[in-house]
């Protein structure tokens, strides 16, 4: 139970808790339509908690994808790697989409995750293959939740933070291991008041640059509380274009304390030239 959990007067629900929680030890049968039907009760309470059941897991792999949308026009970049929560650091590498022909215009993009900072290589646009480009999150107007073709899994995770309605949908799987669905809708600006010191100054940038600082979701809680899949989707306004791009970002989480270990570029390998235009 989170501290303050208790109050005056709860010291029947609590034992009612205990109770339930050593009969699912022994192997309730009803234990999960239980917790099912708790989890209906306060959706918004579970999904603002679970950045932080995140930290108490350490790790974890993951698996992401971001399909951009405009028109007729979709693309999807997919990546692949480990992070870990309470360094707010990781490594992902992405697959960059294919031209029309089917042939991969991009050798893979190697991103590292850093509290306030992206840095990638095998950027292209004129930066030499053996040098990495860093990019301050607070300056992006997305707070990298876009930028980047892959959402920071833990920014991801503190947007639920600011979850402003949610319903519990339904029981179902994600990669066979049971979870809890729920749908609903948080406010960037919400959760940048929640989120920790690292994230704070990127949501905040995401919730003025967005078309809108709502952000429809669907998210996936194993029995432990920790977020196996989080689907949401962001929307910009595209300057060139005049009109709103819909994005759609996918984070999967799995194998949780893996060990992760992310080494940020030395100085002398970060490239300061100038960037051309991708």
């Amino acid at each position: 139970m989170r501290p303050g959990g208790a109050r005056a007067g709860t010291g029947g629900a609590v034992l009612a808790a205990a109770v339930l929680a050593g009969a699912c030890a022994t192997g309730c049968s009803g234990c999960a339509d239980a917790e099912d039907a708790r989890a209906a009760t306060d959706p918004v309470q579970a999904l603002r908690q679970a950045p932080d059941v995140l930290l108490e897991a350490g790790s974890a792999q993951t698996r992401t994808s971001m399909e951009m949308a405009t028109g007729g026009t979709r693309v999807t970049i997919r990546g692949e790697g480990g992070y870990d929560f309470r360094g707010q650091r990781g490594q992902l590498t992405l697959v960059l989409p294919q031209n029309p022909t089917g042939a991969a215009e991009h050798v893979p993009l190697t991103e590292l995750l850093a509290p306030g900072a992206l840095y990638m290589k095998n950027r292209g646009a004129g930066v030499p293959p053996d040098k990495w480009v860093r990019v301050d999150t607070a300056t992006l107007v997305d707070g990298n939740l876009v930028t980047g073709g892959a959402t920071d899994p833990f920014a991801a995770a503190e947007v639920l933070r600011g979850t402003r309605t949610a319903t519990y949908v339904d029981r179902t799987e994600v990669a066979g291991v049971p979870v809890r669905h729920y749908r609903g809708t948080a406010d960037l600006g919400l959760a940048a008041k929640s989120a920790t010191a690292a994230d704070e100054a990127a949501l905040t940038a995401a919730a003025k640059g967005f078309a809108t600082a709502s952000v429809p979701f669907d998210a996936y809680l194993d029995d432990q509380g920790r977020i196996r899949k989080l689907r949401q989707r962001f929307a910009f306004v595209n300057g060139q274009l005049g009109s709103t791009v819909a994005v759609f970002s996918t984070t999967l989480l799995y194998a949780f304390g893996t060990p992760v270990t992310v080494t940020l570029p030395r100085p002398q390998d970060i490239y300061t030239g100038r960037i051309a235009e991708s």
